[in-house]
């Protein structure tokens, strides 16, 4: 249970395994979607197919978009710190880095997201268990990322560096995103808006920088792994992550980012050959440490499990 009270459920639970899985593939099919599209091509793509099929499932449910401008403002918002930022900066950095560990970055997000809740979100204010959470959970990034940091500026810091931006752009967001809710914006409402706004922002970016048109034909693996991110990562994803972050509040909801490690790292192991050094796993392992002690799910569980009797025979 989060401090603002809101509790997980076995439903909740449902979703939040199966949110990762869908994001947790992400990263693997956007390690095959780049080897023929650019990155802001890249999100343009998925956004827009995302976007196109939410908004008719709203349109055949009967749900009706918003028609004022400060929800669409709001929209705007989400979508830029939701997708637009986070997407292009992971998009980016999977073009140096493996898709396993982008995600391992990615799972920093709900420390970043104690850090905002501290200062946004009443009830949720640091202890000293919180600063200890937090302080595994940078161990664990500083153990990912501290052989190139040592070594200077090279090929793979920025990109990891982009990553972390990225992840605490998704804690903002979700954050922010709890007020549609509180104003009774439907999720696929949400997730359809949110969508077609980052679609529309990287539409002109895509056009000036990319140009698209005078790129080669992209083989059709990368075509087959855009619309596996545009309908399973995108439309599906961000409709189970609005839904849930209306159930279950936006620290809980963070928690998504622990379990998505585990799907880029299989995939990317088992179909693309890619490797992951020890300090990686090593990192992960701190990382998902730190965020377990965030949540204090666990430990409280295991307390009441020692605190059993043991049956008599």
């Amino acid at each position: 249970m989060s401090k603002d009270g809101r509790t997980m459920n076995l439903a909740d639970w449902a979703t939040l395994v199966a949110l990762a899985t869908l994001w947790g593939g992400s990263f693997f099919f956007i390690a095959i979607a780049l080897r023929g599209f650019s990155p802001l091509t890249l999100v343009f793509a998925r956004t827009a197919i995302g976007a196109v099929l939410l908004w008719g499932v709203a349109a055949a449910l009967g749900k009706a978009m918003p028609r004022d401008l400060a929800t669409w403002r709001s929209l705007l918002v989400q979508a830029l710190l939701n997708n637009v930022v986070p997407l292009t900066l992971f998009s980016w950095g999977q073009t140096q880095i493996s898709g396993g560990l982008a995600a391992i970055l990615n799972a920093t997000t709900p420390v970043w997201g104690v850090l905002i809740a501290h200062v946004v979100i009443a009830g949720e204010r640091l202890t000293v268990a919180r600063v200890a959470a937090l302080l595994l959970g940078f161990t664990g990034v500083a153990i990912t990322i501290g052989g190139d940091a040592v070594r200077g500026l090279g090929a793979n810091v920025l990109p990891q560096l982009a990553c972390l931006i990225g992840a605490a752009c998704y804690s903002f967001a979700s954050v922010l995103g709890r007020n549609f809710s509180e104003r009774g914006v439907d999720p696929i409402v949400t997730a359809a808006g949110s969508l077609a706004m980052a679609a529309l922002v990287t539409l002109p970016a895509m056009l000036f920088i990319d140009r698209p048109w005078g790129l080669p034909a992209p083989p059709l693996t990368a075509w087959g792994a855009v619309a596996a991110l545009g309908v399973l990562s995108s439309a599906l994803g961000f409709l189970l992550y609005y839904r849930l972050l209306a159930n279950a509040g936006p620290t809980n909801v963070m928690l998504v980012t622990f379990l998505i490690p585990i799907t880029p790292i299989l995939l990317g192991w088992l179909v693309l050959g890619e490797h992951l050094a020890p300090q990686h796993f090593l990192g992960l392992a701190v990382i998902a440490l730190g965020l377990v002690a965030v949540d204090g799910r666990l430990p409280r569980f295991a307390w009441e499990v020692l605190r059993r009797p043991i049956p008599a025979p």
